[in-house]
């Protein structure tokens, strides 16, 4: 004998899929929030050439500092921007979510003999920004991904 499921079965599943996929954004929202604040800190210590920063003078990407603080100051600011968005669960703070991350991670990978704890943690930040925001779908959201 087979049960069949009942007509709250499907409705419970899709409530449940829709507070998860809105957890992630928020969780994505939040960890874009701290990586954009604490790049824009990364950003203004490269800017006022603080000694924390390690020289290293065979790197293949060797670039001016002031220069890397002020793309990290950039990048930071982008990123609460966005964050901000995130949180109202707009369409395009989502794809700007990703596309932010990502560049965090690249700009920080380059930067890595720099400063190279922060990177990494800066690095994971994004990587788990991407994930929350790739593994959420907007459709799971009951519409509310289009504003």
């Amino acid at each position: 004998m087979t049960v069949s499921p009942t007509p709250h079965a499907h409705t419970d599943s899709h409530a449940a899929k829709r507070h998860w996929a809105e957890g992630l954004t928020v969780f994505a929202a939040v960890t874009l929030m701290i990586a954009g604040v604490l790049d824009i800190f990364r950003g203004i210590m490269g800017i006022a050439e603080d000694d924390v920063f390690v020289t290293t003078p065979s790197y293949v990407f060797q670039f001016d500092l002031t220069g890397w603080g002020w793309l990290h100051l950039a990048l930071g600011a982008v990123a609460v921007i966005v964050s901000l968005g995130l949180f109202q669960s707009a369409l395009w703070a989502r794809v700007s979510g990703v596309a932010i991350a990502a560049l965090i991670i690249i700009a920080n990978f380059l930067s890595l003999p720099y400063y190279p704890l922060w990177s990494v943690v800066m690095i994971a930040f994004s990587g788990f920004v991407i994930w929350a925001l790739c593994v959420a779908r907007p459709d799971s959201l009951g519409g509310e991904g289009a504003r």
